[in-house]
């Protein structure tokens, strides 16, 4: 047989990539059986609880302006750290009503700077209690409701919140721990609708027991190695509206005292994330008194489907994977309204003048079932409901009234009723509901359900 400088080059060229191919596939079966050998990252969490009532008189919010004139109920920072070897994220969830996304964007910036946490990587909630003082500059609220807030910021108290609140990350960070982690559904009637429709087809504040509602309560549980109690994370749409504008009390209303009732039966720190409550009140709802608004009842209603659902959780585990993104969805910005500068990077003109809000979208997913999704809104149930059931997630999750507030998000078919939310204190038009619920759909089916199968790279931990 004979060879030409072709073959002997075609020959020796397969010859060196048959020795790159078996070389390449050795060091793959060497990586992979170091791999094999090296012990699998260890889950780790832990929880904080840090006392922020205070000790004078304060403006309180979710009303019109008014000074508190005493205490019912104390009101906390409660702070979950999560770790997977990986991915560090913290959690917070703080008892008071609204705060500026400026407020947020400054206390993210802080933590990323001296502790290294990427904003992605960190969550603050509010409970939306309406019965907590002042935090922050107003914020789009300044533009809806300018006239509540002639009074100066409370600067003193803002800083205290903001201390806490970095003290309590620090604090977390030293304690974590190895862990283990449940996940389970519960029900609660504690909530109902609150657009009362009236025979001219609008709606205004009150109650409504045929509208849209979400009463499924998603929990998470942390426990030690030897299965102790460490942490319940609840999450349930439901303002914090049981005590009303004439109640100068300062207190946690419904969030807060189920919190504290779950903490005494449990021994579990338990962290209350609001849901989408963007329409929907507890059903005992503004009144003057916590008597006459039967808030230690929400125990009962609430509290006791909490510790239900905790029951129910016949299964923890100590492997657990964290993944963390984030979207921003822009969408038409109501005509003629105004915008403070400090909130300069959540809107945007195209260039033919009209302007957008940007609305920013963080997600977490944890191994292969929780997916959780939080925006700064005050969001209608209907779109939360929506996601959940198109979500490819057993469990689906929304925390709403997170890193900061943009004002309410009513559901398409909302505008036509008018009322509060649509005509005083949403900043966004009819087109902005479908466009947020196909993004988020969107990320959950791609970008989030890949994570971590070689198409999508997960966030580091510092």
């Amino acid at each position: 047989m004979k060879f030409n400088n072709s073959s002997l080059a075609l020959a020796g060229a397969s010859w060196k990539s048959a020795v790159f191919l078996t070389l390449s596939c050795m060091v793959w079966f060497r990586a992979n059986l170091i791999a094999q050998s090296l012990p699998s990252p260890v889950f780790r969490a832990s929880v904080v609880k840090i006392n922020i009532t205070p000790d004078k008189p304060k403006q309180l919010l979710g009303y019109g302006a008014r000074v508190s004139s005493g205490v019912h109920d104390s009101i906390y920072h409660r702070i979950v750290a999560l770790d997977d070897g990986r991915t560090q994220f913290f959690l917070v969830s703080t008892e008071i009503c609204l705060m500026s996304p400026s407020l947020y964007d400054e206390v993210a910036a802080n933590l990323n700077q001296k502790l290294g946490i990427e904003p992605v990587n960190f969550w603050w909630s509010v409970t939306h209690t309406h019965s907590a003082p002042e935090v922050g500059v107003p914020g789009l609220a300044e533009v809806f409701l300018g006239d509540r807030y002639k009074h100066p910021v409370d600067t003193e108290y803002t800083a205290f919140v903001e201390k806490t609140l970095f003290d309590g990350i620090v604090e977390a960070r030293r304690r974590l721990e190895p862990a283990r982690l449940g996940i389970g559904w519960g029900y609660s009637q504690a909530n109902i609708n609150r657009r009362a429709v009236d025979v001219d087809g609008r709606a205004s504040l009150g109650l409504n027991p045929d509208g849209p509602v979400d009463r499924r309560l998603g929990l998470i549980r942390l426990e030690k190695l030897d299965r102790s109690p460490l942490a319940l994370i609840v999450n349930y749409p439901i303002h914090g509206t049981v005590l009303g504008g004439t109640s100068l009390v300062i207190s946690g209303d419904a969030p807060g005292v189920v919190s504290d009732y779950v903490e005494e039966q449990t021994g579990a720190t338990t962290l209350f994330i609001n849901g989408a409550a963007g329409n929907i009140a507890p059903i005992y709802s503004v009144y003057p008194s916590p008597q006459a608004g039967h808030l230690s009842q929400f125990r009962v209603l609430l509290g006791d489907r909490i510790l239900e659902a905790n029951r129910m959780i016949g299964h923890t585990q100590d492997t657990v994977r964290l993944f963390t993104g984030s979207l921003t969805v822009e969408s038409p910005r109501k005509p003629g309204l105004g915008w403070p500068s400090y909130l300069g990077k959540y809107s945007r003109t195209e260039k033919n003048g009209d302007p957008l809000v940007r609305l920013p979208v963080r997600f977490l997913r944890l191994n292969e079932d929780l997916a959780i999704w939080s925006a700064p809104l005050e969001l209608f149930c209907e779109i939360s409901n929506e996601v959940r059931d198109r979500s490819p997630f057993p469990f689906t999750l929304f925390y709403g009234y997170t890193n900061g507030w943009l004002g309410y998000l009513p559901a398409e078919n909302a505008w036509r009723h008018g009322g509060y939310e649509v005509n005083t204190v949403s900043p966004f038009t009819p087109a902005m509901p479908g466009q947020l619920t196909e993004s988020v759909t969107a990320y959950l089916q791609g970008e989030l359900r890949s994570a971590g199968s070689g198409t999508s790279v997960p966030n580091k931990k510092p």
